[in-house]
């Protein structure tokens, strides 16, 4: 007769987590505490699902709590009260995390720009306002669509664009930018910068919504920024110019500024230099309707939201002891699960 045994029952504790802790995708963490009651107790009293979610994206590290439309921020909050309270939040890392995780990198691949919010400077509001950059190509019902900064005579000045992402929490692979041509001028000079930076952060204090008409200001005095890129040469070419950045970021607060770095032509009418863009795109992995954030102030720390999902539905309640073991509760299969 075939011997069987738990080996989490024969083997000690640190051995026990090298074994799992090997398990680099989310789904296997899911399909191990499906194997039974002890197994799921391990996994989430262990916190593999967070420890795994946290190497893979240290940014969530920022992590204040975890939320969920039951279960406010005073009651996340509670740990330590009860040992029933510690497992209950346990429970509720153990599922965001793991869905998280599993968002960050199967989410639908889409544009992440929902809005422009400010320009460091326009040369002619509202014609060249940076909300043309937001249409596809330089020409927007037959006339030119494209954002200009202010002319300088120094090459070195820089100009910044900033965006409002389509979700508090991003997973933002690469930043596609389209210079402008200036058709209607002779030689049709191209007026692009030396150089492009990406920064992505949150903003100081809540912003309103809807955001309004774009400003002319600076950026530095209201967002605090988590992420600043190297620096990216640009060519001066009338193209939609990759620029993909060397692992995905994840922009928790839905802040994004492009820095444009030095200037290369010069206008001939006044002799200025400027910097004008066409278009804008950011791609990238947006986190809702699933998860949300509220910043908690210039720390940087956020409070995490589970907002409309369900984790129950692709994970096993602490009352069901039926297990099976490529399923989880509900008959769900987890390919379904990463599909979702």
């Amino acid at each position: 007769m075939e011997i069987r045994m738990d080996f989490l029952n024969w083997l000690d504790h640190e051995t026990s987590m090298k074994i799992l802790g090997c398990l680099q995708d989310p789904p296997d963490l899911v399909r191990v505490s499906s194997v039974s009651c002890s197994w799921r107790h391990f996994v989430i009293a262990n916190g593999l699902c967070k420890q795994l979610c946290l190497r893979m994206f240290p940014h969530f590290r920022r992590v204040y709590c975890v939320i969920e439309p039951t279960c406010g921020i005073e009651k996340a909050l509670e740990v330590g009260h009860s040992k029933f309270v510690e497992w209950e939040t346990l429970k509720r890392e153990h599922k965001a995390y793991a869905f998280l995780a599993q968002g960050c990198l199967l989410f639908p691949f889409k544009e992440c720009i929902l809005d422009a919010i400010s320009a460091s400077s326009t040369d002619d509001y509202p014609v060249e306002s940076i909300r043309n950059t937001l249409l596809q190509g330089d020409r927007s019902e037959g006339r030119p669509s494209y954002w200009s900064s202010k002319g300088q005579h120094d090459i070195a000045v820089p100009e910044t664009l900033v965006y409002k992402l389509a979700a508090d929490i991003c997973v933002i692979t690469e930043i596609n930018i389209q210079p402008f041509q200036a058709y209607f001028q002779r030689d049709s000079p191209i007026y692009s910068a030396i150089s492009v930076r990406f920064c992505m952060g949150h903003p100081k204090c809540p912003m309103g919504d809807p955001l309004g008409e774009p400003l002319d200001d600076t950026a530095d005095d209201k967002f605090i920024w988590t992420y600043s890129s190297l620096e990216f040469p640009m060519a001066q070419e009338n193209s939609l110019q990759n620029f993909k950045l060397p692992e995905p970021v994840v922009c928790i607060g839905g802040i994004l500024q492009i820095e444009l770095l030095g200037r290369v032509q010069r206008q001939e009418a006044d002799g200025l230099f400027y910097i004008c863009v066409a278009h804008v795109q950011v791609k990238g992995r947006p986190m809702s309707p699933a998860f949300g954030a509220e910043m908690l102030g210039p720390s940087g720390k956020f409070v995490l939201k589970g907002l409309s999902w369900d984790p129950t539905s692709f994970l096993p309640e602490d009352d069901d002891d039926t297990y099976h073991g490529e399923h989880v509760h509900g008959g769900v299969d987890l390919e379904q699960i990463a599909n979702m």
